[in-house]
């Protein structure tokens, strides 16, 4: 019998002693704490441990439950994946930044109350932006106060909004809060921040690309997943989320259809997932909620196992511009194989992953027939996935022209961290049992029916069709080194320059008004010279009658002002 302790502590501690274990032993280490840390959470009974009292609050530092077991069980299933993956690496700053970021994820999950989430709530987000800075360039850097000064302020808003709710209710229990809560929105808020909602998203696009190679396979799996675990435990059912997430499933398309380099494509896809988990959320059913949490479980295995496919071409070639790519198979046939079966996955074939859990939404949004324009945005956003990841990114970095590059094939370790991806995905999509047993509520859903199977591959191939006859009539847009602009530009680029114009305006507002006070003065300094010379007004004689009168006038006024008064 293991203790009752948060597994995430053993990520936590164990990644900051990572410095302390050099050569293989740190090999050894680094696989050792995700493992471990499974072990532990597999044993934990289910319920609430941890208990403690600080001034009059009780804080539930550890609590299992169906929803909460099965975010931690992939988010440690991604650590030990992670680890294989950069076991080459010898940047010890990663490792540590890795280990930190994934424990802080997996006790955030566990904790009972809005404080403890905090407190790991920012631990993820101070521990994962030392994967982007150990980038070690300038542009890492300023990605990386970007992405920091977003990350603190959705847990400013977290803090806020628990304060609110502790001070009306007398309690900081984490569990539904909904929007009529106090402090509702404000934690609604911190929560969509970290999930990428629309016009809130622009952290992920601009900060996941700019990460290490390793790096980007690390952010890809927890953040944006606590964000929905926190929805899923603190809003199922708030309808707003439904038309939100359905606006995520759809805009992400159209910029991934035309940029260039291949891991933004993923990070727009990436956005595009998490609308479909916002939707189940939404929607807030049985059926929805778990299909919500098996798309979390399964997406962050695809998603992982197609940023570790460009990682690997990174690393080898040094770009993932799709204008710089292409015949990469004949180099990298394993890393091609595994990034076509991620690439299967995301689009939700029979027989991978994506199938068994994406559909389990869709059926749920059909079940309610005034949410019919909601399953119409889910399969078209579902076709659209199937273009910009399921097709594009292993087109263009694998089979598009020649782009006459060769290396070797990808590390070891990283094809093996690969393969485990790829077998789950396989495996879950071929067997979905053990996963839908891991679900908050039983499963009544056979995602294998004749109907599920001949729309998706309808869908599928009619996309397909619709992207072979774009390419051969030109229609595609061409992969072209530039730079699309999001709405990100309203506040990274607009803001500022209008900030600057307006400041410049009352800069020479200010100036000019100066000027006229100066020649003003000026003008007035030499009237009254004028008079004081010779001749002038203020040296001449006054009669003594003229004194006599404005004496009489001024004394006239004082002795009528006495008397109104």
């Amino acid at each position: 019998m293991l203790p009752d302790i948060n597994p995430g502590l053993i990520l936590l501690v164990g990644g900051l002693l990572v410095p302390l274990v050099r050569g293989a032993l740190r090999h050894v280490w680094l696989l050792g704490l995700p493992a471990l840390a499974l072990a532990v959470l597999i044993d934990l009974p289910h319920g609430v441990s941890g208990q403690v009292t600080i001034m009059g609050q009780t804080l539930e530092t550890l609590r299992v439950d169906s929803l909460s077991f099965v975010f931690s069980l992939i988010f440690l299933i991604a650590a030990l994946l992670m680890a294989v993956y950069a076991l080459h690496l010898r940047d010890t700053m990663q490792h540590v930044a890795g280990m930190v970021y994934a424990g802080a994820a997996v006790a955030a999950c566990l904790a009972g109350d809005l404080l403890t989430l905090f407190i790991y709530w920012e631990l993820t987000a101070v521990a994962s932006v030392f994967l982007i800075w150990a980038r070690r360039t300038e542009r890492a850097y300023r990605v990386g106060m970007r992405y920091l000064l977003i990350q603190v302020a959705s847990g400013l808003l977290l803090l806020a909004g628990a304060a609110v709710q502790a001070h009306e209710t007398g309690s900081l229990s984490f569990d539904h809060i909904g929007l009529d809560a106090p402090g509702g929105w404000l934690i609604f808020l911190a929560f969509g921040i970290k999930c990428a909602f629309p016009l809130l998203h622009n952290w992920l696009q601009d900060a996941y690309p700019e990460a290490t190679v390793t790096g980007t396979v690390v952010l890809s799996a927890f953040t944006t997943k606590l964000a929905v675990y926190a929805l899923a435990r603190g809003y199922a059912g708030t309808e707003h989320l439904i038309w939100i997430g359905a606006l995520m499933t759809a805009f992400p398309i159209f910029y991934a259809v035309i940029e260039n380099d291949l891991r933004r494509v993923l990070a727009y896809s990436l956005n595009n997932q998490l609308g479909f988990m916002v939707v189940g959320i939404g929607i807030g059913t049985e059926l929805a909620l778990n299909g919500t949490a098996a798309h979390a479980f399964c997406h962050i295995l695809y998603k992982a196992l197609l940023f570790m496919s460009m990682g690997a071409v990174l690393l080898r070639v040094g770009t993932v511009n799709g204008s710089e790519l292409g015949g990469l198979y004949k180099s990298m046939p394993w890393t091609t194989l595994f990034c076509v079966i991620g690439a299967a996955s995301i689009s939700a074939f029979p027989l991978f992953s994506g199938f068994v859990s994406k559909s389990m939404i869709i059926s749920a949004a059909a079940k309610q027939a005034e949410l019919w324009w909601v399953v119409a945005v889910l399969l078209f956003a579902s076709a659209g996935v199937f273009h910009h990841s399921g097709i594009k990114i292993p087109y263009f970095a694998f089979f598009a022209h020649d782009s006459g590059k060769r290396c070797r094939e990808a590390p070891m370790n990283m094809l093996i961290a690969m393969a485990i991806a790829a077998a789950l995905c396989i495996g879950i999509g071929v067997y979905p049992a053990p996963l839908y047993a891991l679900l908050p509520f039983a499963v009544d859903y056979a995602p294998y029916t004749l109907t599920h199977v001949m729309t998706q591959l309808q869908l599928l191939m009619f996309s397909a069709l619709a992207f072979t006859v774009m390419m051969r009539t030109g229609i595609y847009p061409p992969e072209l080194r530039s730079i699309n602009l999001d709405s990100d530009w309203l506040y990274r680029r607009a803001a500022p320059a209008l900030t600057a114009s307006v400041a410049a305006f009352f800069l020479q507002l200010q100036a000019f008004a100066r000027r006229g006070v100066n020649q003003a003065w000026r003008q007035l300094d030499a009237q009254v010279l004028s008079q004081a010379r010779p001749g002038g007004r203020l040296v001449t004689s006054w009669r003594s009658g003229t004194l006599v009168w404005w004496a009489t006038t001024v004394l006239g006024l004082i002795v009528l002002g006495g008397l109104l008064r």
